[in-house]
């Protein structure tokens, strides 16, 4: 018996996203194929945001849907044009709709098959040509992780790259800031209007001792300071050192018991070397740094000493010391966590790591499985942005050469460095902030909204698990996912079992915790180490990213003029921020945390867990925004409609 099909095609909603190539479809169901059927009508199809309704005839009733495929051919003289597809929705006969989830470009003449959108796992061999072709690693540099085999953001699919008004806002704000930092100097003065903090307002306080400390707990790199209950004994602080920075009848030893004493070390700049920058050599030290938190609510540091050797040409730094070497030992850590944080917790941490997520999932878990359906989204432009970063940034002479002390060889190995010690749980917030005995600590607001964020991530993605595992054997059992997982550990982590990096998952909540620590890591953590960069580091004081003299090895000779003389040249300067410019201007075309127009679910009850999840960060929207009212200094970074849902810039 002959049967009539409904079918609505839909064209994304981008600039070129349309095309004048020939579309014909063929349904694919359970008992038969439709004939292939051209689909046209009166007038331009497939123009962009359009969705077009055609009928395709058979002589069979095909059964339930399971697949449709789409051909794009030449069509007459017109010349070949990429098309981007949104989704075909196919309406049966007997009333069933089935929806047919894309959100790919179609390049050149090709035939694609799409799966009728229902999250199934694991699927079945039949579907392994969903995995991406040609998503193949390489190695960029030793002990960094694997990245894409792709040299140049041309290279790229269509589905990696910028779309094209992204890309065009790219490059206008690149090209406007490289022809004389245009733009720059308005943003120095007065900041961006969502930002927490403003240049202007780090010009004023980067030299007061609570600033300092605020920026280890609110800044762009919250995340290395830690509770420090016993003085390191290559750090030979004593009370009669640091007693006039704490409060009357307390000693050293009283305030770390109560755990009011917190350390930042950078031991892992030991042996990194340095660039010369414009001719000269520049130097990097490992400082450690002492600080306090007092009664008022202020993180205030109370020693500092420049490596990990203490001796006489080593002295510890204090505030009762003079004015310029107090400032000068500050600068110092600065410029130590400023290496520390563009290398490991922004570069690794996210981007890098990131790229292997992406690389997994396109690899492992075809379009059809949940896990796939999940993440996808928070993987949106990361390829392209960090095949940019590697194509002009990192090549010689580019930005890194231009602006670091480390240049790209230093920076190559500290970041080698920083893999060969990155754990599970560094990635896993509720982990890290008990690792680092930070659980409880008042005007944490990093802490305070991240642990509202990973709470909310991770009630959505069990959600979504419980609703495709019903048990943990669906999880030890699923091929697909223990690949996925395995070659994570494998291409980012080297089977490095220090890393605590799982090789396989055993139950739903391992699974849970798992995806929670990837979408938080795409999105949140590049949030709260990369938005902030051009706001604290726009006053070159502030975050130094170069020095050009050595550390001091003998208290009483720093000057105003010698710390102009160890601070970064103008070239220097511009250099870095036209980097951090670039780094934390967030072109057009956003998607921010919990956006998903592309419906990659079609089923009702992800669609209400997805709905749950909107509700709960808007929920904390309000809350941040509400508190940010009463607070001196507001910390919008992690608010989520300021959070990109994915790494990709």
């Amino acid at each position: 018996m002959a049967s009539t099909y409904k079918i609505r095609v839909a064209t994304g909603n981008y600039l070129c996203a349309g095309t004048m190539d020939s579309i014909s479809i063929t349904l694919v169901g359970s008992r038969g194929e439709s004939p292939k059927t051209q689909l046209d009508k009166c007038g331009k199809d497939f123009s962009p945001g359009e969705v077009s309704e055609y009928v395709v005839q058979s002589e069979q009733d095909l059964g339930p849907i399971l697949m449709v495929r789409l051909h794009k051919e030449k069509y007459s003289i017109f010349p070949q044009t990429n098309w981007n597809c949104s989704y075909v929705e196919v309406a049966a006969p007997q009333g069933e709709t089935y929806r047919f989830p894309c959100y790919q470009w179609l390049v050149g003449y090709q035939t694609l098959e799409v799966r009728e959108g229902a999250g199934e796992r694991p699927c079945l061999a039949f579907w392994y040509f969903h995995r991406r072709e040609g998503a193949t690693y390489k190695e960029y540099q030793p002990g960094w992780p694997q990245c894409l085999d792709v040299d140049c953001v041309d290279n790229l699919h269509p589905n990696d790259q910028y779309s094209c008004r992204r890309y065009t806002a790219f490059r206008v704000q690149m090209a406007g800031a490289r022809g004389g930092m245009r733009g720059i100097p308005q943003d120095l003065n007065s900041g961006s209007t969502d930002i927490s903090v403003s240049p202007e307002y780090v010009s004023t306080h980067w030299d007061e001792d609570a600033f300092f400390g605020y920026q280890y707990l609110n800044g762009v790199n919250p995340v290395i300071i830690r509770r420090c209950t016993e003085i390191p004994t290559n750090f030979p602080v004593t009370h009669e050192m640091v007693a006039k920075s704490l409060e009357k009848h307390t000693t050293l030893e009283e305030e770390l018991k109560k755990g009011t004493i917190f350390l930042i070390d950078c031991q892992i700049l030991e042996g990194v070397p340095a660039a010369k920058l414009n001719g000269s050599l520049q130097h990097i030290s490992a400082p450690l740094c002492l600080l306090h938190s007092t009664p008022l609510g202020e993180m205030i540091p109370i020693a500092i000493q420049l490596t990990q050797k203490p001796g006489p040409e080593s002295p510890v730094f204090l505030p009762t010391d003079s004015e310029w070497d107090w400032a000068l030992a500050k600068l110092w850590v600065r410029n130590s966590t400023f290496h520390i944080h563009e290398v490991l917790t922004h570069l690794l941490h996210t981007h890098l790591v990131v790229e292997v997520f992406l690389l997994a999932t396109l690899r492992q878990l075809p379009m059809c499985h949940p896990v796939h359906k999940l993440l996808i989204p928070h993987f949106r432009y990361t390829l392209h942005i960090n095949v940019l970063g590697r194509g002009n940034l990192f090549a010689p002479g580019g930005l890194i050469d231009l602006a670091m002390a480390t240049g790209f060889h230093g920076l190559s190995h500290l970041l080698a460095k920083g893999l060969s010690t990155l754990t599970y749980s560094t990635l896993c917030l509720p982990d890290d902030l008990r690792e680092r005995g930070l659980e409880s600590l008042p005007g944490y607001y990093y802490k305070e909204d991240g642990m509202k964020l990973w709470e909310a991530i991770e009630s959505f993605v069990k959600g979504i698990a419980h609703l495709y595992y019903k048990s943990d054997s669906c999880v030890k059992e699923d091929p697909e996912l223990q690949a996925w997982v395995a070659e994570i550990f494998d291409k980012c982590f080297f089977h490095r079992e220090s890393s605590g990096f799982p090789e396989q998952l055993k139950t739903i909540a391992q699974l849970t915790k798992y995806l929670t620590m990837v979408i938080f890591t795409c999105s949140i953590r590049h949030a709260s180490v990369n938005n902030g960069q051009f706001d604290f580091g726009a006053w070159m004081p502030n975050y130094p990213s170069s020095m050009r003299k050595p550390p001091p090895k003998i208290k009483g000779r720093a000057t105003f003029e010698s710390i102009l003389e160890t601070l970064p040249d103008v070239s220097t300067t511009c250099n870095t921020l036209l980097l951090l410019w670039l780094l934390s201007k967030e072109p057009e075309d956003r998607r921010p945390l919990g956006c998903y127009p592309d419906e990659h679910f079609t089923e009702e009850e992800p669609k209400e867990v997805i709905a749950a999840f909107q509700n709960r960060l808007a929920q904390i929207s309000m809350e941040i925004e509400e508190r940010n009212r009463r607070l001196p200094l507001p910390y919008h970074y992690l608010n989520p409609p300021e959070v990109e849902n994915s790494t990709s810039i």
